[in-house]
C-alpha cells in the first residue's frame, strides 16, 4: 500500500534514481484525491484536505531529494518518510466522519506515544506515554469525541518521529488500550480472527474463538501473521482482553483473547510456520560437562545481532543446534569459530556447521499442559506421511511443541497435524 510505495520512493532515491519517488508522489496524489472526493462533499473541509495531502507529498518529495543528494536514507529519515501515510489518512477519516455527524479529531500518535530512539523498531516508554495519553486523548473521549490517532508511529521524548515497526498500528491500539484503562481493545483486520492454520496452507482452517495471552504469544512468535509479535504485551499487564475482527464482516465474531486459557477438545489450537531458516550445530565430543560452551555460543550469537528462534541440546551434551534466519548463517558461524577457536584446534568441538532450507512448525495449545498422548499423536501424524522431523523442542510454559523439518515438508507438515490433531480430535 501507501507505506510500501513511500518506502521504495525513499530507497530508489538514496539509489542515486531521481525519478521513481516523483511518480510516487504523482500515483500518491492522484489516489488520495479520489479518496477525499469520494468521501467529502465539495465544501471548504474538502479543500482544506487537498491542501493537506499535497503539503504531505511535498514534504514526501523534500525529503527524498535530501536522500538523493546524500545518497542514503538513514533509520530516523526513513521513520519520517513512512509516518507520512498514517497522518494523511487520519485526517481523511476524521474529515469523512465529520461529513456524517461525528465529532472527530485527528491526532499524531507523536504527540501521545513516547519511544526509545531505536528508529524503525521503537519500544514505548509507557510511564511518559500514559501521561501523554491522559492529558491529550482522555479529555477528547470524555468530551464525546472519536479521536483518529495515526498507528505505528511515535516520538522520542525529544519529538523525534519513530516507528513500532511494521505492523505496529496494532501495537498502537493496544498501547493506548492499555494507557486508558480500556474495557477491550479491538483490532480490525481483513480476516474473520486468528485461524487454526495459515487458509492458504490449510483450505479447512477456521477461527479460533478463544484463546489465551500466552497461546497467541506463541502464535505470534512463530509465525501467524494475524497480531504484531508485541502487541499484546501491553494488555497482558493491564488484564485487558483484546478481540481480531474483520473490518469486511463485522457482524462475525471474532477470536476474543482472554487472561485464561480456555480448554478444547484435543488439546491444539492451531499450528503454524516459520520459513528462510537454518539449523546451526555446534558439535563435539569434548564438549561433555565444559561449563560455559552454550554461553559462549550464545554470547558469538548475540555479537551478530541474530535473532534465535529455537534451540535443541542434546542429553549427552555433544551437541548444541538453534535455529536463526538463513541470512544470519555465515557471519554466526563466523563468529563461533572465532569464539571457540582453542576448542576447534584441540578437537573438543569437531565442527560448526548448517542445515539449510529448514522450517519450524509449531503446534499450540494451553491444554497440552498434563495431558499425555499430544506429543505421540502430532509425532504419529507426521510419521504417517513419512515425514521426518529433524530437532524438538518444548517450551517451559508447555504451550507449545516446536518440530524443525525440511522446507519441502512444511506445508505436508502443516495439513496432517491440523487434519489429525487439530480436527480429528474435535
Amino acid at each position: 500500500g501507501v507505506t510500501d510505495a513511500l518506502i521504495k520512493g525513499a530507497r530508489t532515491a538514496a539509489s542515486g534514481d531521481d525519478q521513481t519517488y516523483h511518480a510516487i508522489v504523482t500515483e500518491l496524489r492522484a489516489r488520495h484525491y479520489r479518496a477525499v472526493d469520494a468521501l467529502l462533499e465539495p465544501d471548504d473541509e474538502h479543500t482544506s484536505l487537498l491542501t493537506a495531502v499535497d503539503d504531505y507529498l511535498d514534504e514526501f518529495a523534500a525529503f527524498c531529494h535530501s536522500v538523493h543528494i546524500l545518497g542514503e536514507v538513514t533509520p530516523r529519515a526513513m521513520d519520517a518518510i513512512t509516518s507520512l501515510g498514517e497522518r494523511i489518512s487520519a485526517r481523511i477519516l476524521a474529515a469523512h466522519l465529520r461529513q456524517r455527524g461525528a465529532r472527530s479529531e485527528p491526532v499524531d500518535a507523536t504527540e501521545l506515544i513516547v519511544t526509545d530512539d531505536t528508529f524503525q523498531n521503537a519500544a514505548p516508554l509507557l510511564v511518559p506515554t500514559r501521561e501523554r495519553v491522559s492529558a491529550r486523548l482522555a479529555p477528547l473521549l470524555d468530551d464525546g469525541l472519536i479521536p483518529i490517532v495515526t498507528g505505528f508511529i511515535g516520538a522520542t521524548e525529544e519529538g523525534v518521529t519513530t516507528t513500532l515497526g511494521r505492523g505496529g498500528s496494532d501495537y498502537s491500539a493496544a498501547i493506548l488500550g492499555a494507557c486508558l484503562d480500556a474495557d477491550e481493545v479491538w483490532i480490525w483486520t481483513d480476516v474473520d480472527g486468528v485461524m487454526s492454520a495459515d487458509p492458504r496452507i490449510v483450505p479447512e482452517a477456521r477461527v479460533i474463538p478463544v484463546l489465551s495471552y500466552g497461546e497467541v504469544g506463541e502464535l505470534a512468535y512463530f509465525g501467524a501473521k494475524v497480531l504484531h509479535p508485541r502487541t499484546i504485551r501491553p494488555v497482558i499487564e493491564r488484564g485487558i482482553p483484546l478481540w481480531v475482527k474483520n473490518t469486511f464482516n463485522p457482524d462475525y465474531p471474532g477470536t476474543r483473547i482472554a487472561q485464561e486459557p480456555e480448554s478444547v477438545p484435543g488439546t491444539v489450537k492451531a499450528v503454524t510456520a516459520i520459513k528462510g531458516l537454518s539449523m546451526v550445530t555446534v558439535e563435539g565430543r569434548g564438549m561433555m560437562g565444559v561449563p560455559g560452551i552454550a554461553a559462549r555460543t550464545f554470547a558469538a550469537v548475540a555479537s551478530q545481532g541474530a535473532s534465535v528462534l529455537m534451540i535443541s541440546q542434546a542429553s549427552s551434551e555433544q551437541s548444541i543446534c538453534f535455529l536463526i534466519p538463513t541470512q544470519a548463517v555465515p557471519p554466526v558461524i563466523g563468529a563461533i569459530e572465532e569464539e571457540m577457536a582453542l576448542e576447534l584446534a584441540r578437537r573438543d568441538i569437531d565442527r560448526v556447521w548448517s542445515l539449510d532450507d529448514v522450517v519450524i512448525v509449531t503446534a499450540v495449545g494451553a491444554g497440552m499442559r498434563g495431558t499425555p498422548g499430544v506429543a505421540a499423536r502430532i509425532f504419529g501424524a507426521l510419521s504417517r506421511d513419512n515425514i521426518n522431523v529433524i530437532a524438538i523442542a518444548q517450551g517451559s510454559s508447555e504451550c507449545s511443541i516446536s518440530l524443525v523439518v525440511a522446507a519441502d515438508d512444511a506445508a505436508e507438515a502443516v495439513r496432517q497435524i491440523h487434519k489429525e490433531v487439530i480436527l480429528s480430535g474435535e
